[in-house]
């Protein structure tokens, strides 16, 4: 009899074993990799320009560490195109990391047909697993837009002395101190429809860099100017400016004012300090889900 039950309690244990190496592989499942607040496009808007600049930004979270992170954009199915093309970049630089930014800039080349594509991000993971994220994506050629907004003129003046001119620096770096008059008059152009324009003093320090309407943070943002418009026909334009008298005249601020262009209390992160800043233009046109932005650096002495 006591041969039988050894056996009995043999079994019994190989048994308790497998049970139990298999809810420990239950408890040890393998993590994906996560992706967060994902643009595909300014404002995600899945889609770019050819010969443009095109953004990209996605935050991530390993399941173990990144291996490898890419972008594809391929030709979908049943599609024609007027020729063959697609286009896959690697970036190298977060592989090993537990979670990272990934905000890239790149071009979309001028030979890229327009039409309708695939675009996929896919991040593979040290443990073996994968994320794959697919969407659809459009290119388009800027004459067949039906609006390019684009920064036409930008202009920047201290105590109504111009500093800035379109991209030329009549004084570098661009220096104010406490009590100065900073005046800053943008255009926007090849627009229609609906849209709004800011522009906003932004501390570098704060390490916030929006390039959309839709991230900007009022918190961090000092305001200058809003300005909206409804309702505009093709191919126009809006400005922060107007002519009064033969003399441009923008929406202006003073260095260490308690509020800003929206009289917002300027305090907290906003608050004054001496350092760089960035002004940022911002717009976006809410009819077509369309925008553009532009930074230019400032010091201020305070």
């Amino acid at each position: 009899m006591i041969r039988p039950i050894k056996i009995i309690l043999a079994f019994m244990f190989t048994a308790g074993l497998f049970i139990s190496c298999k809810k420990d592989g239950e408890v040890s499942e393998i993590s994906q990799p996560k992706a967060e607040n994902v643009e595909i496009g300014y404002a995600n808007n899945k889609q770019a320009i050819r010969g443009r600049d095109f953004h990209f930004n996605a935050d991530l979270l390993a399941g173990d560490k990144i291996e490898s992170v890419q972008v594809k954009i391929l030709p979908k199915a049943g599609e024609t195109y007027t020729s063959s093309w697609k286009m896959e970049i690697a970036w190298n630089e977060f592989k090993g990391l537990k979670n990272a930014n990934v905000h890239k800039h790149f071009t979309i080349p001028l030979e890229a047909p327009e039409g309708k594509f695939d675009f996929f991000f896919i991040v593979n993971d040290a443990n073996g697993s994968k994320l794959e994220l697919k969407e659809d994506f459009q290119i388009f050629d800027a004459a067949n837009m039906p609006v390019d907004p684009i920064v036409d003129r930008d202009i920047f003046s201290r105590n109504d002395e111009m500093i800035y001119y379109m991209n030329t620096y009549v004084e570098n770096p661009l220096l104010f101190k406490k009590g100065d008059k900073f005046t800053a008059r943008a255009q926007i152009k090849q627009i229609q429809g609906d849209g709004i324009l800011y522009t906003a003093l932004i501390k570098r320090t704060l390490n916030y860099f929006p390039e959309t309407i839709d991230k900007l943070d009022f918190t961090k943002a000092i305001i200058i100017s809003k300005v909206e418009h409804k309702d505009l026909g093709p191919a126009s334009k809006v400005n922060t400016y107007k002519l009064v008298d033969g003399t441009l005249s923008g929406d202006d601020i003073i260095i260490g004012a308690e509020k800003d262009g929206l009289g917002s209390q300027i305090a907290g992160d906003r608050q004054w300090q001496s350092g760089q800043y960035n002004l940022v233009i911002l717009y976006k046109n809410t009819t077509f889900n369309m925008s553009t932005f532009k930074s230019i650096p400032i010091t201020i002495s305070f």
